[in-house]
């Protein structure tokens, strides 16, 4: 399928870091090596205490493109990302993490892809490494599309591998809150009616880290059911169904 991508619309990347300076360079050297050009990198570090932001300032040093924004207490990564979508210039805002890693044609793919059917939001399938990078533990697939039934049935998508189209979806922000900010926002984009779109193609490469909220699958499961029953004030039975199949399908989709 030849391209028709159109090199004069920016897509603003939105990378929110904490304490990640062992994995930050990684990070931003695969936006760098992305094969579309017209992007900005807009990294807000949330108060680190390593070294990331040494690194962080060296990059924008490099690169013009690449832009940094210091919050002077932690605040979490729905500010982090609030902050640095507030600044932001592109019509296509991207979500990358700072220790998750892009394929070098991963904007160029999804942005063709999102322009030929006209989608305002689009995901791609991932792999799921070691925190090393050495060892691809399993591929998440994802379906052709997602509405919000669906969507809570499963939280398929992942945050490094989806792109907005602002122009289609509007003003939004993250709800703040300490963990499955992500989650929340697509609940509450796709209540409103829209439809996310995947590609069948794995762009990204999600890191697994033994320190990470996600690796702690209870903790996970007790935060999913905080969205459903308490933010989205589901009856007990409809949160409970949307539950289950959310914990079903956490499982299937590491064999699928």
């Amino acid at each position: 399928m030849s391209k028709t991508f159109d090199m004069s619309i920016l897509v603003s990347i939105i990378t929110p870091s904490f304490n990640c300076g062992k994995y930050i360079s990684t990070t931003i050297e695969s936006v760098i090596n992305q094969d579309y050009t017209n992007w900005e990198l807009i990294i807000v570090d949330d108060c680190s205490t390593d070294n990331s932001a040494e690194i962080i300032n060296c990059y924008t040093k490099l690169d013009q493109r690449i832009k940094a924004v210091f919050l002077s207490s932690n605040q979490g990564a729905a500010v982090a990302r609030n902050a640095g979508m507030v600044i932001s210039q592109g019509r296509y805002l991207a979500f990358l993490d700072s220790d998750d890693v892009w394929l070098p044609n991963k904007l160029e793919v999804q942005l063709d892809f999102m322009r030929k059917l006209d989608a305002p939001i689009s995901f791609t399938e991932y792999d799921v490494y070691d925190e090393e990078l050495l060892n691809c533990q399993h591929r998440i697939k994802v379906p052709l599309q997602i509405d919000y039934s669906g969507y809570l049935k499963t939280t398929i998508i992942g945050m490094s591998t989806a792109i907005i189209d602002t122009e289609k979806i509007g003003s939004f922000l993250f709800y703040n809150m300490r963990t499955r900010q992500d989650t929340y926002l697509w609940i509450t984009l796709l209540k409103k009616g829209f439809i996310a779109y995947g590609i069948n193609e794995p762009l990204t490469k999600y890191r697994i880290r033994k320190d990470s909220i996600s690796a702690n699958k209870i903790k996970a499961a007790r935060q999913v059911w905080h969205l459903y029953y308490d933010l989205e004030m589901m009856s007990f039975v409809k949160a409970f169904y949307f539950f289950i199949n959310y914990g079903l399908n956490s499982v299937l989709k590491r064999f699928a």
